[in-house]
């Protein structure tokens, strides 16, 4: 993992979505007027069944009663002074008791109650609930959170007697000030409409608005406004009506759905695996979901903020005003929810958090599925229609595991590898490269979004999010189907060692340390400026794990390269001593880290067949693909990977490479050495990103010598890797030789192999290497198949360090061989004899890294070779060979 520098994007300080800042407030009112009006039309209005024209016509009828009833009411008022008490303090009645204004026809036909007026079905006008006592039909819920069904004439009950008392709908002071200052961990328990002692109580807090009404099969009441956008008013209904609101702002008037009428959409086993940190998918219950509930379309906002004091939502909906849109906690959970009805598909938006110590941020969504382009930095409400077209390949993945099949990797970086080009130009170009160079498999470095395209993608900020900087996540799926269909698996680089800082993002989400450790000494990486998971969380865990299961499931993505795992293992990685702690049995090794890889490794591969695990680990920790149920000599069960990078063999193949030939017989063992442990773990050959950038210099640039030199020992360095026990993995630009160090500025030097350019053919050269190194490999099982076995390998000669030859046989499960001889030095070795088996009758030259159609001196062997009868090297017969100059030569038998 290369370091990163420390800044990530733009300054937390002036987010990018900052254009939608707060305006002044008469332009506010005139925003969230045009928002909701924005939302109405996304929602049409109800057409009136039968059942809400016969409540229509009880709600009228009973409105009337009230009406004709104004003479005794008043009497009664007068005669009571507890009713008289409760007529002056209900904020929607008129200033004289008995006095109210008789109803007025509205245009239409529609009873409206004037604004004002709306408690007029107070204690003695209409039918009024028992105090305490719940409406009918709710089986004991919480009514509060209860829309009930229009209810037909005859299910009235008979008015109670006219002294019964009603009680003010306004919302109350406490509840009042948590709302406005968001605070509020149960905004739909006050907001809405609830039976009350007296009817139906309605409030509503629409800020900015002037007047709201409430619309009920064709009867409309308008609304107290109370101050402060809460409005309230009392129906004289014995239980909720279906019902809309009008809500009017200056200039404009809207008629939408209330937000705070409906139930909750998690439920109790969502909220209990959430508890438990085993929602396995985690993606389908927080975040941003477009949907229909309870008839009405809207979209689901959920997110887990367990100290926050408040959340609300702000988006481009409501102009990022999220006053009105406060979310419910869902108990210890601590999860938040709202649905949000009329807001679909492109709507931005992120959560109002309100922190402990009373401060406010604003935050995008850990969660989201898709988010603006960088540097922009909101969540974008989304859902996928893309129709998948790789069922075969699912299919037929899975029936041999990667350690015992081809498996050879092109790594790349999507936005730079032809710079400007979409997910969907993309999936035109890179399948048919990738298939025409003969590659199993791509390897792409983090597509998860990330602000700062300088860290290549390993600074995370979105883990659910594909970058927008190359499309939407249909065109995602897109690129990755074109590439299956084209018969090339894709692996993805995840990152769950750590995040950015960035305070619109991960760090102290919620106003106090949730994604990170609450040590500080734990929390801050010594190396990247960043901040690392707290894996002993088991919510944090959940949010991983699931992670690695969206990614695989959603996107079929075929295998995960767990970037950085070296430094999640070890307490002390780049740690001096008194900077950190010791685990419970005083070492060094974090077992939360351990028991979180094991957890996502087992449950990746119990839930997706077929798919790989493959972890960057740069130490020789024991056992990191070893079954996680498998105890090892060092007491801890195996990690559960497919795959682990050799890093060793990287390293010490390119020390011995970047040497001068006379020198390399006295480093010979660089390159035997990793054939000593080949076998301790399943393991690919790495040539990555990481070597060939910051001074590194790109891979032909490291051989020493002139041009002509620098290709040949690059040719017969691949050849080697090829031939040697693992699976392969090269970096986008060195299929071609590319001279300079890879840029994500501007990526491959592609126009090295422009027809045009006087060098071409040279590069042209290895890049038609490593088309056949690949056609070979794919069909010689000896080169794969028993990879991660001894008797896959047997040494020819390992110790021919002043001839600077290495030479070794590979055989697949039928015993059939392949022959590999690597010669390190710039001269032709003649007669040069090698060992082989007694049954096989002639060798033939498979390849030869000299061959003239690669850029060499076309020494090689046309003819079959065949065995003489004098052993060499240990073996009971043997061949006599000429050998190139920098040169790797494959026979297999004729």
């Amino acid at each position: 993992m290369t370091p990163r520098p420390e800044s990530s994007g733009p300054s937390p300080e002036q987010p990018a979505d900052r254009r939608h800042t707060e305006p002044p407030a008469p332009a506010r009112k005139k925003a969230a007027a045009a928002a909701e009006k924005s939302a109405a039309r996304k929602t049409p209005a109800k057409k009136k069944t039968a059942a809400a024209a016969k409540t229509a016509a009880t709600a009228k009828a009973t409105v009337q009663k009230a009406a004709a009833k104004k003479t005794a009411v008043t009497k009664a008022a007068g005669k009571s002074p507890a009713a008289k008490e409760a007529a002056g303090k209900t904020p929607a009645t008129s200033k004289k008791a008995g006095r109210t204004p008789a109803a007025k026809r509205a245009p239409g036909g529609d009873t409206t109650t004037p604004a004002g007026s709306a408690a007029v079905p107070t204690a003695s006008a209409g039918p009024a609930a028992p105090a305490g006592r719940k409406a009918a039909g709710t089986r004991g819920r919480d009514t509060s959170r209860t829309a009930a069904a229009p209810v037909p004439e005859e299910a009235v009950p008979p008015a109670p007697p006219e002294a019964e008392i009603a009680v003010s709908p306004a919302v109350d002071a406490g509840d009042r000030e948590r709302l406005l200052h968001g605070t509020h961990h149960a905004p739909h328990s006050v907001l809405g409409a609830h039976p009350v002692p007296g009817g139906v109580a309605f409030r509503a807090f629409r800020p900015y608005a002037r007047a709201v009404t409430v619309e009920s099969g064709g009867v409309t009441v308008a609304l107290h406004d109370d101050g402060d956008g809460f409005f309230s008013g009392l129906l004289p209904l014995r239980e909720v009506p279906a019902y809309r609101l009008r809500v009017a702002y200056e200039g404009t008037e809207l008629e939408t759905e209330d937000a705070y009428r409906f139930l909750p959409t998690l439920g109790e086993l969502d909220l209990h695996l959430l508890g438990e940190g085993r929602h396995e998918q985690l993606w389908t219950v927080l975040g941003a979901h477009p949907m229909t509930h309870q008839g009405v379309s809207g979209t689901r906002f959920s997110v887990w903020a367990p100290n926050a004091l408040g959340v609300r939502v702000a988006g481009s909906f409501n102009f990022w005003d999220g006053t009105g849109f406060p979310m419910r906690s869902l108990g210890s959970s601590g999860v938040w929810e709202l649905f949000v009805p009329g807001i679909g598909e492109g709507e931005l938006y992120k959560f109002e958090i309100t922190r402990p110590d009373g401060s406010k941020t604003l935050r995008a969504d850990p969660m989201a599925r898709r988010t603006e382009v960088p540097p922009a930095t909101s969540s974008i409400v989304t859902s996928s229609r893309y129709e998948w077209g790789d069922a075969q390949w699912l299919e037929r993945r899975a029936e041999v595991p990667a350690h015992r099949a081809p498996f050879s990797v092109y790594e790349v970086h999507l936005p730079s590898w032809r710079p400007g080009l979409t997910y969907r130009q993309l999936a035109e170009q890179l399948p048919a490269y990738v298939k025409d160079l003969g590659f199993t498999h791509v390897e792409l470095m983090p597509v998860a979004e990330h602000p700062f395209g300088g860290s290549w993608g390993y600074q995370v900020t979105g883990f659910y999010a594909p970058t927008a900087r190359l499309g939407a996540p249909d065109d995602f799926k897109y690129l990755v189907d074109a590439l299956h269909r084209a018969g090339i698996g894709v692996i993805m680089d995840w990152v769950p060692a750590h995040f950015p800082r960035d305070e619109w993002a991960l760090a102290e989400f919620d106003g106090r340390p949730l994604y990170e450790h609450a040590d500080p000494l734990r929390a801050a990486h010594p190396d990247w400026g960043t901040l690392e998971f707290d894996f002993g969380r088991r919510e944090v865990r959940n949010f991983l794990v699931a992670n690695a299961l969206y990614w695989c499931e959603e996107f079929h993505i075929d295998g995960l390269r767990v970037d950085a795992v070296a430094s999640m293992l070890y307490l002390d990685y780049s740690r001096e001593p008194g900077q950190w702690t010791p685990n419970e049995h005083g070492g060094r090794e974090n077992l939360d880290a351990v028991a979180f890889l094991q957890e996502m490794n087992a449950t990746v591969y119990r839930r997706v067949p077929g798919v790989v695990t493959i972890a960057e680990e740069s130490t020789a920790w024991d056992g990191v693909t070893r079954a996680t149920h498998h105890r090892g000599p060092s007491g801890f069960g195996g990690l559960g990977f497919g795959l682990k990078w050799n890093m060793g063999w990287m390293h010490d193949s390119l020390e011995y490479m970047s040497r001068e030939p006379v020198h390399r017989a006295y480093h010979h063992g660089e390159m035997t050495f990793s054939m000593v442990y080949a076998y301790s773990e399943n393991y690919v050959l790495p040539i990555s990103h990481d070597e060939v950038v910051h001074g590194k210099r790109s891979l032909v640039s490291k051989m020493p010598g002139d041009w002509w030199r620098q290709r040949a020992d690059l040719r017969a360095y691949l050849g080697f890797m090829w031939a040697h026990p693992g699976k392969q993995l090269l970096f986008m630009g060195q299929e071609f030789a590319q001279g300079a160090e890879w840029s994500e500025a501007h990526g491959p030097d592609w126009w090295l192999l422009d027809p045009h350019y006087g060098a071409e053919a040279d590069h042209r050269g290895v890049r038609d290497l490593v088309r056949d190194l690949n056609t070979v490999y794919r069909a010689t099982p000896a080169l794969w198949q028993y990879d991660t076995e001894p008797a896959g390998f047997r040494w020819v000669t390992g110790d021919a360090a002043d001839d600077n030859v290495l030479a070794f046989l590979r055989y697949d499960a039928d015993g059939s061989p392949l022959l590999a001889v690597s010669h390190f030095a710039p001269v032709v070795r003649h007669d040069y004899r090698i060992g082989v088996p007694d049954d096989v009758p002639a060798w033939h030259e498979a390849l030869n890294t000299d061959a003239a159609r690669y850029g060499g001196g076309d020494v090689t062997h046309p003819d079959p070779v065949k065995p003489e009868p004098q052993g060499w090297h240990g073996l009971p017969a043997s061949i006599r060979l000429t050998l190139p100059p920098l040169s790797t030569v494959w026979l297999r038998p004729a």
